[in-house]
């Protein structure tokens, strides 16, 4: 519905129109200058998701659609049934990544098997490389990162005066 917000590759966005079968929603030089919305061309597969409503289940870890940075995907290989995907997040982000934590690639909740500098890696199961477009995440792929954000809590109460 109009003024409802909804997920683009995790992005939080507001739907300013409705049309048909698509929707409209404005973009700021912000989230143009965090993410890599301005880098889709028609026929690029989307993650959408509508915003999680107070009682619905949580299958993964809370993700508010605020974007941190891009990452990129390094390495990708097959791990037996799944698909072990290795990224490389930007500088200052590693600080809020844990191993067996959690991590949103392109709106898709995950957990964190390794960490190492700026590096992590997950594993993608059958389901989520079948509902997602993480199928497609190909090594130098672009990707939105959002960190856990009790994490970034976390930082906040553990350093107050860096934070004005």
């Amino acid at each position: 519905a109009l003024g409802d917000s909804i997920a683009v590759n995790g992005v939080c966005l507001t739907v300013t129109r409705l049309e048909e079968a698509t929707f409209v929603a404005d973009v700021s030089r912000e989230t143009l200058g965090l993410t890599t919305l301005g880098e889709l061309r028609a026929g690029t597969p989307l993650n959408l998701e509508t915003a999680l409503r107070a009682g619905d289940p949580l299958g993964g870890h809370y993700v508010s659609g605020h974007i941190d940075g891009v990452a990129c995907v390094i390495a990708r290989a097959d791990d037996a049934r799944s698909v072990r995907i290795e990224f490389e997040l930007p500088p200052g982000l590693e600080r809020y990544v844990a191993r067996k934590g959690s991590i949103c690639i392109d709106g898709v909740s995950l957990t964190v098997n390794e960490t190492g500098g700026r590096r992590l890696g997950v594993n993608l199961v059958p389901h989520t490389l079948a509902v997602t477009n993480a199928g497609d995440w190909r090594v130098g792929a672009r990707v939105n990162c959002e960190v856990d954000m009790i994490a970034r809590y976390l930082e906040r109460l553990a350093n107050p005066a860096d934070h004005p």
